[in-house]
């Protein structure tokens, strides 16, 4: 076996190349691109020509060079950088650091210790795709909620008449179609029952249509601080701005999701994802494009639930033991796993006797929530490893016996 280091960078990557026994067999800095993998297969077909016995440890688990480490049949290691940070102090403790000290550290790191990371998974080009599109749809989300966070504070500051109108949720097309309208106080007290009901019309909306309109005609003529008119004419301006970016926002998410959905439905695990409580076509996507769909990766459901974020975190020292929710995790995958504990709630008998029994320990709502959490995420572990959909009554044999 060799070991192979690789300090990445944007456009050029530093190489450390080890035996066994740690001799160092070679050093190189090489380009970015097509060059570069070259010139790290003439590397190492200078020591070894077994692929796989080169074992690489680098600092990130994605892109073309990953890629192509992969594909040529390396073994390879996606190191967290603070794992990295921490092995360094073991090589020296004047604090020094350089790209290529790097590359040398995370070939002994993988020399050692790869037994405690985890290799690539080998997860298919479908669900690669998947986890592209999910993780960019809910990019959007995010930033759509920063555009509404800052229209929110804006409209506070000299249009409170609005807030009062439809509330926080300012990216509803309702809300988009009347801001365009009347992007200022003034121009929103001019507005009539008919043109707002004109306006929720060619926004979507079919239900309580007079009803709204109305409600939002007396909203935005009820007495409220004005701003002086100038000041009032520039917030109206940027908010009109603000307002156009939410509405391609909008429409940008439901092409984004349309393609997500199109490409999960074609995955073979979408049926079982989707058979649990609570997942559903973009919900059961992003699980899916976190967990991967590689058989090999998890050995049980405990690892797939630390690997979750979901499972607790045990800290024992002396006589004391606190047993704490985990911080360092997958954000993803742990905001997903919360929406799938909230979402399972309803349609799943067994989750809410759990979350209720939670809540009678003495548990918060959050915390409740994340024990629910790890327990759907061991069930699907088991759906997934015998290839079943799930059961109610295999779920949870507790709620099946009492009803009994």
């Amino acid at each position: 076996m060799i070991y192979l280091g690789i300090d990445w960078a944007e456009d050029h990557h530093d190489l450390c190349l080890l035996s066994e026994e740690g001799e160092r067999l070679a050093t190189a800095r090489v380009p970015e691109g097509v060059r570069g993998l070259r010139s790290i297969h003439e590397l190492v077909a200078a020591q070894t020509e077994d692929a796989s016995s080169v074992v690489v440890g680098i600092e990130i688990d994605r892109g073309l060079l990953v890629h192509g480490l992969v594909a040529s049949g390396y073994q390879v290691y996606g190191i967290n950088p603070f794992a990295v940070s921490r092995y360094r102090d073991r090589h020296a403790t004047s604090g020094a650091k350089s790209d290529r000290g790097d590359a040398k550290i995370l070939a002994d790191l993988v020399r050692t210790d790869r037994h405690n990371h985890r290799q690539l998974a080998g997860d298919s080009d479908l669900a690669e795709a998947v986890k592209v599109l999910a993780r960019a749809q809910q990019n959007l989300l995010w930033a759509r909620q920063r555009h509404v966070n800052q229209l929110r504070s804006a409209l506070r500051e000299y249009y409170p008449a609005v807030l009062e109108a439809f509330g926080t949720n300012l990216s509803r097309r309702d809300a988009l179609a009347v801001l365009q309208l009347a992007p200022t106080p003034a121009a929103g007290a001019q507005l009539s029952v008919a043109r707002i009901r004109g306006a929720l019309l060619r926004a979507g909306r079919q239900r309580n249509l007079e009803e709204t309109a109305t409600a939002i005609h007396r909203a935005l003529r009820a007495p409220q601080l004005l701003p002086p008119q100038s000041l009032a004419a520039a917030y109206g301006a940027a908010t009109r701005a603000t307002v156009a970016l939410l509405a391609q926002f909008n429409h940008q998410l439901e092409q984004l999701e349309a393609e997500l959905v199109a490409s999960f439905e074609q995955h073979p695990d979408a049926e079982i994802l989707c058979s649990l409580p609570g997942l559903g076509l973009v919900l059961g996507a992003r699980v899916l494009a976190e967990f991967g769909d590689d058989p090999t990766r998890y050995h049980d459901a405990r690892s797939r639930r630390c690997y979750a974020g979901t499972a607790p975190v045990t800290r024992a020292s002396g006589t004391k033991t606190v047993v704490i929710a985990r911080t360092a995790r997958n954000r993803r995958m742990a905001h997903a796993c919360y929406l799938w504990a909230f979402s399972a709630l309803r349609p799943s008998p067994g989750a809410r006797r759990y979350y209720d029994r939670q809540r009678a320990r003495g548990k918060s709502h959050h915390q409740a929530l994340r024990a629910l959490a790890n327990r759907l995420v061991g069930v699907l572990h088991g759906c997934l490893a015998s290839g079943r959909p799930y059961d109610e009554a295999i779920a949870w044999p507790t709620l099946a016996e009492a009803a009994a």
